[in-house]
């Protein structure tokens, strides 16, 4: 069976006060739109198109890796209008399935049964019950509960006005019979749109049946027209992700207050995050780690037995098994951690590789490095690794000692086991095994007296 979705993205909104195409805006750092996309892109032998208006260009640049067709909808003239445009893609055959840009939530199970529902003999229609139906179209059955119609609230009388459940506008419809429906379309109505919606009288008459299904929860339904909307479903969405840790064992101190904006790719047992942590892009964590409150992680590998104390920022980089990082630490791209390293507070770190069993624990610089195993870096060490125009690299073998508030202007190597006197800076290579000093004299002055300010 050949499936082709069509996902509607064409709508201004007005609602969002932006700029921004309103399909653009962001759930857990990922486009309305492609929630949709990523979600829908799942069904196997699916042909996607896209149909897009208000900022086009925008939405198809940022997200020109989409495996789809884009057609452009010039006038935004309703649903059934933004369909005929990608009529052209649709096969006589082809299990066609409409979905919105602006539906982030909706799942895979979701659409499965919509498409396993659609025939010659039937239209799958994706029907919910609000509390609150206001806004919605009602879907009107009959004495013998099959669905005749679907009524939008402008056309609504008063009883229709009373049916709590209403359409989603998510079906999944037979090729031929669309194309044939799609061309009967008009636009008599209170908005003087075509709405797809009246393709469902179209199929009563012709005989083919509405078949209803309903999502697991009305929040996979729920589509986004402001940013109080935006805001609504992020917490559910996250809510979501905190639930599929916690049953895969992960501790969570709040999952009211835990972000995962990417996805987790290895999961190990027994992890403890504290509150306000965000975990970004693709990452990886080991067994028995623990992760501070009000730390972010993006794009990174974090081993077995690893502690991540509080306010800690590590993005692009691996931490080795048994490491120990922060409180207010940040690890920068491409930086490689072996195991059992300390990284202390205020230690910056950045395209370096740092071997077992060596520490930097505190008011540290260090980029653009290579360190040894068993390597003590001092409190406030630089490593100058930036004349203004090129990077250069320090290296530090194996064993070797950093005094406090030590300068190591790269390029520059530090030789095995050897010590680095406090207060220095090196400029050239040390030998090994030995005391290196570099401080001007210390003088004291007889006699010298602090100036005082003059009287005005």
């Amino acid at each position: 069976m050949q499936i082709n979705t069509i996902i509607l993205a064409a709508g201004k909104g007005t609602r969002m006060r932006s700029d921004l195409p309103k399909v653009m805006h962001k759930i857990a750092g990922k486009p309305l739109l492609q929630h949709a996309y990523d979600m829908v892109k799942q069904l196997p032998n699916n042909r996607i198109s896209i149909v897009v208006g208000h900022g086009a260009e925008l939405v198809k640049r940022d997200l020109h890796f989409f495996d789809a067709i884009w057609v452009e909808q010039l006038q935004q003239l309703g649903t059934g209008h933004a369909v005929q445009q990608a009529a052209g893609q649709i096969g006589d055959d082809d299990t066609v399935l409409i979905l919105y840009g602006d539906v982030p939530l909706l799942k895979l199970a979701t659409v499965q049964q919509l498409v396993a529902d659609a025939s010659q003999q039937s239209l799958a229609l994706l029907t919910v019950n609000l509390d609150d139906p206001s806004g919605y179209g009602r879907i009107v059955r009959d004495a013998n509960g099959l669905v005749r119609k679907i009524v939008e609230q402008k056309d609504a009388t008063a009883a229709e006005k009373e049916i709590a459940e209403v359409n989603t506008g998510i079906l999944a419809v037979y090729g031929a019979q669309l194309k044939q429906w799609l061309m009967q379309l008009g636009n008599n109505n209170a908005q003087g749109e075509y709405y797809l919606t009246d393709i469902i009288e179209m199929a009563v008459a012709d005989g083919v049946a509405i078949k209803t299904s309903q999502p697991a929860t009305s929040s996979e339904v729920l589509g986004v027209n402001n940013r109080i909307q935006l805001s609504q479903l992020e917490r559910v969405y996250q809510q979501e992700q905190a639930q599929l840790l916690m049953e895969q064992g992960v501790s969570l101190a709040d999952p009211n207050r835990f972000d995962l904006r990417g996805t987790i790719s290895q999961l190990g047992q027994d992890i403890e995050i504290d509150i306000n942590v965000i975990l970004e892009g693709q990452i990886s964590i080991g067994n028995n780690v623990k992760i501070g409150a009000n730390s972010q992680i993006k794009n990174s590998v974090i081993g077995d037995h690893v502690e991540i104390l509080a306010n800690c920022v590590i993005e692009d980089a691996v931490v080795g098994q048994g490491s120990r990082i922060g409180p207010f630490a940040r690890l920068r791209p491409e930086t490689v951690l072996g195991h059992h390293v300390h990284i202390g507070n205020f230690v910056e770190i950045k395209k370096a590789s740092v071997a077992e069993n060596s520490k930097i624990n505190h008011l540290s610089y260090v980029g653009d490095a290579t360190i040894g195993s068993n390597v003590n870096i001092g409190a406030g060490t630089i490593t100058c690794n930036y004349d203004g125009v090129n990077k250069f690299r320090t290296v530090i073998e194996d064993g070797a000692f950093i005094g406090s508030d030590t300068q190591l202007v790269a390029p520059v190597t530090v030789g095995k086991n050897a010590t680095i006197g406090a207060g220095s800076t090196i400029t050239k290579d040390t030998p090994a095994d030995q005391l290196t000093l570099s401080r001007v004299k210390q003088l004291s002055i007889a006699g010298w007296q602090r100036p005082v300010k003059k009287e005005k």
